[in-house]
């Protein structure tokens, strides 16, 4: 099920031997044959500093994307923080042209938010009627993916659960399983091993080497690791506060 409008990224252009080319995982996408991406929903995890969130922004970025977030309209700018990867990635696209799309970063949302305040009544309808910043961080979010996202939509998320809580999180899923029944295509970095639980996603493992594999849901670190924690707290707990 799902769109499949972007169906590999690659980077062909040499390195310039500064960040982010010094990440394992655009080493890693540079020496490969570049990263292939299926319809649907498509998950990237990975811990903290393996680059999946740079990587994940340099996508939208070639896609088209304002780099703080928003749709192909928006492009304004409040501080320049993104890589230089987007201007070097190839998208390879499928045959059929996305109807609509979004990028959601959850560190840069506010500014979003903001934007499309600016934009005034009009804008806002697309949003549930309300202004972002009138509603909690996470109902704003789920207000964004429910009234916003629509079928046929190429939508790119980075680290979407910061602002959900466990509810949010499964109404989430529930709502990007219905994106992709929708002819959606939905490209997400997390950590969340409620959003992976996801049936029929595809889950990509970014390694300590940068090299990306294909994993299950039992074998996806955030699953794994949060597992033991839950079955065995007081033993993590032990060694953490030794």
């Amino acid at each position: 099920m799902g769109g499949s409008f972007i169906r590999r990224v690659r980077l062909d252009e040499p390195s310039t031997g500064r960040y982010p080319f010094t990440l394992p995982v655009v080493r890693w996408l540079a020496e490969s044959e570049g990263l292939d991406l299926r319809a649907g929903v498509t998950f990237l995890i990975g811990e903290n500093g393996a680059g999946k969130s740079t990587l994940v922004e340099a996508i939208a970025v070639a896609a088209g994307f304002n780099p703080e977030g928003g749709s192909q309209d928006f492009r304004f700018a409040t501080r320049a923080t993104e890589s230089s990867l987007g201007d070097y990635l190839t998208l390879s696209r499928g045959i059929g042209k996305p109807r609509t799309g979004f990028f959601l970063r959850a560190e840069s949302y506010y500014n979003v938010a903001t934007e499309i305040e600016r934009l005034g009544h009009d804008s806002i309808q697309h949003y549930g009627g309300r202004s972002p910043h009138e509603r909690s961080h996470g109902e704003s979010f789920l207000d964004l993916v429910t009234h916003r996202f629509g079928p046929n939509g190429l939508y790119i998320l980075d680290e979407p659960e910061a602002a959900l809580s466990v509810r949010g999180c499964l109404a989430l899923v529930a709502r990007m399983a219905d994106l992709a029944q929708q002819d959606c295509q939905l490209i997400v970095a997390t950590h969340s091993p409620i959003l992976l639980s996801l049936p029929g996603a595809a889950i990509l493992e970014v390694g300590e080497d940068g090299a990306i594999e294909r994993v299950d849901f039992d074998s996806a670190l955030p699953v794994r690791l949060t597992r033991e924690f839950l079955a065995e707290p007081d033993r993590y707990l032990r060694h953490l506060l030794a």
